[in-house]
């Protein structure tokens, strides 16, 4: 693969980083990233995705941008109030680098077809706000061997993980069940800070280029935890699989999604704080 003269400028500040270099740029530019929500998690991820030279970027969304996002999902503008998100997250992505190819999911993930969207990619970031959706990409992403990034914020608030196969605990493993509705709070109740969800987002896409490059150290086995308001990060050793979780467990209950399409369902609120999710 040989780079052109506008590559080669574009991304020169990646081939002084003994990490990526040269060939660390050819590897991204034929990489492929799944984005599961164009949202406010999604507009981070996405945007420094492209940026980087991504080679192909899939964006899963079936909503349309509303006035109310605006406030944290940076990467939709007041014009395109209206249009899927899908289609004004690639407007924003072609505009940043025409490099990237952008394949567009507008369709909401379900039981019946996450599986097929999620196999093409190299690793899958959850962008969503809702624990039935963060659930069903969780045993979709292990059923399937495929690395996932999952992410949430609330408040002030964020939390992070990555799940690759054979090497740590999946989000089941920690939470084993989808919380009840009543556990849980709404977006529009809870509130969020754009700023926060821009840290976990761009996060996320690091998370994302680590492993592509096979450099660093992810979060497996580990979660990260931000507080915005105090500025202070912790990260949490779980280290090993939960030998009885339904999904990766020794005995697993959910040997397909079809198994499991109850808890898939409408009618769970966004995810809640780091602190309510992980139990701490």
């Amino acid at each position: 693969m040989i780079l052109t003269e506008e590559q080669a400028e574009r991304y020169s500040r990646h081939f002084v980083l003994r990490e990526i270099g040269l060939s660390g740029q050819k590897r991204l530019l034929q990489s492929k990233v799944l984005v599961i929500g164009a949202g406010a998690l999604g507009s981070s991820a996405l945007m420094y995705l492209a940026a980087a030279g991504t080679g192909t970027l899939g964006i899963a969304d079936y909503d349309r941008v509303e006035l109310s996002n605006l406030q944290r999902q940076i990467i939709h503008t007041a014009e395109n109030t209206g249009m899927l998100k899908t289609r004004s997250a690639e407007l924003a992505v072609k505009a940043r680098n025409p490099d990237v190819a952008v394949q567009l999911h507008s369709e909401k993930m379900t039981a019946d077809n996450i599986q097929r969207v999620i196999a093409p990619y190299d690793i899958v970031l959850d962008c969503t706000d809702r624990f039935e959706t963060k659930f069903l990409i969780n045993d979709a992403c292990v059923l399937s061997g495929k690395p996932y990034v999952h992410a949430g914020a609330v408040r002030f608030e964020g939390q992070l993980m990555t799940y690759v196969p054979g090497r740590g605990p999946c989000l089941r493993c920690l939470l084993g069940h989808v919380p009840p509705a009543e556990d849980t709070l709404a977006c529009s109740q809870a509130g969020v800070l754009g700023a926060v969800t821009g840290v976990i987002g761009s996060l996320q896409a690091l998370e994302a280029v680590k492993f592509l490059l096979g450099i660093g150290e992810l979060l497996t086995g580990r979660v990260l935890t931000f507080d915005g308001l105090s500025l202070r990060t912790r990260v949490s050793a779980v280290f090993r699989a939960n030998p009885d979780c339904g999904v990766c467990g020794q005995h697993p209950v959910i040997h397909s999604l079809s198994d499991n399409r109850n808890e898939y369902s409408e009618g769970y609120a966004c995810a809640a704080s780091a602190q309510e999710q992980t139990g701490e």
